[in-house]
This record gives structure tokens, sequence and C-alpha cells, in this order.
């Protein structure tokens, strides 16, 4: 192993060290918690849309029935919020099966059919009877509230999500996928079995986001249709992962950790403005740094391309 390498681990370990004492101390708990979260988001979002190039504006699916899983689970049935969870996860999995077929489509056409699929699903759930999807005001999760414990749920995902996205942009699946990316016909003749391979990006995709709303929904105990499936859970994951630079590991972790920052401190002080200058964020982003932090850095010290990956 080089030096970097043991000089990042020893770092990482450090850090979620430090996090285990964040619930101890009470220190910040929420703040941190969200950046887990979006961490999460924009890792999971990134081995769909960074290394294949499709980008699913209905993300915001599986966030939304994982927390409706959970909430219906632990109100409904008194199952614990980790068992919940687990329950989330396969639940995320078969909503990604269901939507599979819509990777058919590319470019813009698969992000609105996409996006129109999770418009669905809110309004399929807002309209099921209140004993099931909880009616227009959701669910009450008061008697499992615990931030500790799903603070440090959350914890383990995000350090789940990161190393995943890791293991396949190293792997022969992420290869394929970028080939895919590249030039799909050209990946089949190839010998790129393209169906089999976006069908593992997009189940990976979907499991960590429906993890991540089942512990959200863990962490707020409460859910409705309008939290639960808002389209700034997906824009949000986008504008983290494109600011860090998508098709690679760090760039959703260093673009989350960045702007989720600042993000923070504009709706502390321009709480009205919120909106508005992320936008503008991505406007300026798209015209001057297309490819993120990460590819600057790559074009202006091209040797770090081994460090930063």
């Amino acid at each position: 192993m080089k030096r970097y390498q043991i000089f990042l681990l020893s770092l990482l370990a450090a850090v979620v060290g430090l996090l285990l004492f964040v619930p101890v101390y009470d220190y910040k708990v929420s703040f941190i918690f969200y950046l887990l979260f979006w961490i999460t988001m924009a890792s999971s979002f990134n081995i769909i849309y960074g290394l294949t190039g499709y980008l699913p504006f209905g993300f915001v699916a599986f966030y939304g029935i994982g927390g409706y899983t959970t909430a219906f689970l632990v109100t409904k049935l008194h199952l614990s919020p980790l068992f919940a969870v687990l329950c989330a996860e396969l639940m995320g999995a078969l909503l990604a099966l269901l939507f599979f077929p819509t990777l058919r489509l590319k470019g813009i056409y698969f992000a609105i059919v996409n996006f129109s699929c999770a418009l669905a699903l809110k309004t399929i759930i807002s309209n099921l009877p209140e004993e099931i999807g909880g009616g227009s005001a959701g669910f009450s999760l008061t008697s499992v509230y615990n931030p500790a414990a799903s603070f440090y749920s959350m914890l383990v995902l995000a350090i789940l999500a990161v190393a995943a996205a890791f293991l396949v942009t190293r792997s022969t699946l992420g290869i394929a996928l970028r080939s895919i990316k590249q030039d799909p016909f050209a990946a089949e003749v190839l010998g790129v079995h393209t169906t089999r391979m976006k069908l593992y990006a997009w189940l990976i995709c979907a499991v960590f986001p429906a993890m991540a709303g089942a512990i959200d929904t863990w962490y707020t105990a409460i859910i409705d249709p309008e939290t639960g499936f808002s389209i700034m859970i997906t824009a949000k994951a986008v504008l983290y992962g494109m600011f860090g630079g998508f098709g690679t590991v760090a760039g959703p972790v260093l673009g989350t950790v960045v702007l989720y920052h600042i993000d923070d401190l504009v709706w502390a002080h321009f709480p009205t403005f919120d909106v508005f200058l992320l936008g503008l964020v991505l406007l300026l982003l798209v015209l001057f740094m297309p490819a993120g932090i990460v590819g600057a850095i790559h074009r202006r010290y091209p040797k770090s391309r081994s460090l930063l990956r």
C-alpha cells in the first residue's frame, strides 16, 4: 500500500472516530446527520449518473418509498426501526426493478419519464387509505424517536455508500458502466451485457436512498407526501455531486462537504434566497467548472488523478 493511501485511510479512521462522539457530546448532531445524509445521496446518485450518464430526476422516489415503508412498519405493525430500515432497502430494490424498463430510454426522455414515475408514486401514496398511507398528514413516529441511534445508522450507511462507490468504480462493473456511458453500442459489440450492467448500477443506486429515507424518517419522526417526495431531494443530490465532480468517488463527498456548509450559511442568513442562491451556484458551476472541484484539480494537477478518483 502506498504512503498516501495509508495517510488517507488513517485520516478517514480519525474522522469516523470523531463522529462516534458527536451524539455523546451533543455537538451539531443535526448538522452532521444531514451532512452524512447528503454524502449518501450524492454518492449513490453518482453510481447511476456519474458512471452511466443516466439522469434520474425521479431519484426522490427511492427516498420516499424508504421513508413510507419505515413509517408504516413502525406505526402500524410495531416493528423495530432498524428492521424497518432493512425492509426499506428491499422496497427500494423492488421499486428499482419496477422502474428499470425506463432505462431503455435515453437522455432527457429517460429523465422526464423517471420524474413522472416519481410523481405517480407520490399520487398513489397520497390517495391510499389513511390507515395505510397516513393521508395528507402522513405518519408520526414520535414513539420511536431516537436521534442517537438514527445518527449512528446514518453514519454506517454513509460509509457503506462511499465504500460501494469505491468498489464499483474499481471493478469490472465500473469499467462496463463507463463504456456504456461513452458508447452503449460499442460496449455491446465488445461483449458488455449492457442491460445486466445497468440493472446492477440501478439497484445499487436505489437501495442507498431508500435506506437514507428510512433513517431520515426515523430521525425526524415524521413523513408526509410533500416532504417524502420533494423535488429538492433530487435537486440537492445532483447539485452536491456536480459541485464535487461526478464519475469519481471523492467528487460527491468533497462537493457535499463544501456546498453543504455554504448552503447552511445561506439558509442561516438569507433563508428567503436559499433556492435562488443555490440555482445561481449551479449556473456558475455549469458555466465555469462543469467537471466540478475534482475535475478542475485534475486539469490543473494531472498527477492528482491517482489520489482523487
